[in-house]
């Protein structure tokens, strides 16, 4: 590979931005086609793909230098090809067109950089095998939506061109419908509402969304179903439009983030707690250890026979559990003493 195969990318270090790890401000500051991780970024300076002033660095926590010329030569992409491997699915419906199954949290949806197997598409891949028709003129099964790799519930996927092509255009239009379960910090004074605001990535972290002036438009649908007071609510939410991270961002920029997410979830914290019951069960909350969000139900007309289809999932139980803990420190707070 020569260098006219690679793209070089520079920044110049601001004077804030002097004793900061290299790798760190590398993957704040540089504008690439798709972010960079900082592990990524450790493994191209290891290589000897950086350079400071011209000369070359190998160490991911050098100390940044102000008004210093970094350079990244990045190499091209290379398109993945995932294999197949036999991971148990959960299947909702099959035909030959699509699938719908409930994913489990803790599944990544599509291999990447960070997750090369293991993924969904792996085991679509193995499942499907030959009914895939080669959509793009690859094997593998239509990712036309994704849930996060910590959120579960229902989802679906093309395994024809025809149905490939149609669903996109319905998720392009809106036309599902698609409702989620979510258990968020404390208690919203009204009991539903809209949030809408558009969505967009962040100029404080890369790798996280917004809300930005000039972003993407997004809309999303809540309604409080439960109340745990008076440490959080389980809210339905649907979805208007379906950007990245929506729910998440949106509930989070409500006041009331999902619990269990460590990018917009902000946690209670335990100085708002009246007495010590209460904090101590504000600890086994903050203990749970994904985003309590879950795709409830999708409806939507399939894309070749026209049929009208609707899927539920029930809570998993982590989630069902999360709500035991709540429950179990709503009534410790009932029996307690007043003098705690």
């Amino acid at each position: 590979m020569t260098s006219d195969d690679m793209q070089r990318l520079t920044i110049t270090a601001p004077p804030e931005a002097a004793g900061e790890r290299l790798d760190r401000f590398l993957a704040a500051g540089l504008e690439a086609p798709s972010p960079l991780s900082r592990t990524r970024l450790k493994a191209l300076i290891l290589e000897g793909a950086v350079t400071e002033n011209g000369t070359a660095v190998t160490d991911p926590s050098q100390s940044v230098r102000a008004e210093a010329e970094y350079a990244l030569l990045l190499p091209p992409v290379r398109e993945a090809t995932p294999q197949a491997e036999d991971i148990p699915l959960d299947i909702m419906f099959e035909d030959d067109h699509i699938i719908v199954l409930n994913k489990p949290s803790g599944m990544v949806v599509h291999p990447g950089p960070g997750q090369p197997d293991g993924t969904l598409v792996n085991a679509l891949i193995a499942h499907c095998g030959d009914s895939l028709t080669g959509i793009g003129g690859v094997m593998r099964p239509g990712i036309v939506h994704r849930l996060d790799k910590d959120t579960s519930g229902v989802m679906m996927a093309a395994k024809s061109d025809a149905a490939h092509q149609k669903l996109t255009e319905m998720f392009a239009a809106h036309d599902l419908d698609r409702h989620y379960l979510a258990i968020t910090w404390g208690m919203p004074p009204e009991t539903e509402g809209r949030i809408e605001a558009a969505l967009g990535r962040s100029t404080r972290d890369r790798k996280k969304q917004a809300v930005v002036p000039n972003g993407r438009y997004a809309a999303t649908n809540w309604t409080v179903i439960r109340r745990l007071p008076p440490f959080a609510s389980i809210v339905e939410c649907r979805l208007e439009t379906g950007r990245t991270h929506q729910i998440r961002v949106h509930m989070g920029h409500l006041g009331h983030g999902v619990i269990g997410d460590p990018m917009y979830g902000k946690p209670m914290r335990s100085g708002q707690m009246p007495d010590a019951v209460a904090r101590d069960c504000l600890a086994e909350i903050r203990g749970f250890r994904r985003q309590a969000l879950h795709a409830a139900s999708l409806g939507f007309a399939h894309p070749v026979t026209g049929e009208q289809l609707h899927f539920e999932t029930p809570m998993p139980d982590d989630m069902a559990g999360l709500v035991a803990t709540i429950e179990a420190g709503i009534a410790r707070r009932a029996t307690a003493p007043r003098n705690r």
